[in-house]
């Protein structure tokens, strides 16, 4: 299974989710994105757009830095 990963960290809302979602629109079924991001909106922006989408949040880890990692997998 393949895993891309995509740093926004930095970046802030809408920036994180719009990353994600052009990676995941080029990409196959089953295809996992690991997004890196610092925004604190990403929290509820990740798990929504998953939602919205059908994607898969896979897991959320929190980093040592402060930022969390986002493990999604495209529908």
């Amino acid at each position: 299974m393949s895993e891309t990963e995509i740093d926004a960290r930095g970046l802030r809302c809408p920036l994180p989710v719009l990353r994600l979602q052009k990676v995941l629109l080029g990409a196959p079924s089953g295809t996992r994105v690991a997004l890196l991001a610092d925004d604190p909106v990403a929290v509820v922006d990740v798990p929504h757009f998953c939602s919205e989408g059908g994607h898969r949040l896979v897991a959320t880890t929190e980093l040592a830095d402060g930022a969390r990692r986002y493990l999604v997998e495209k529908a």
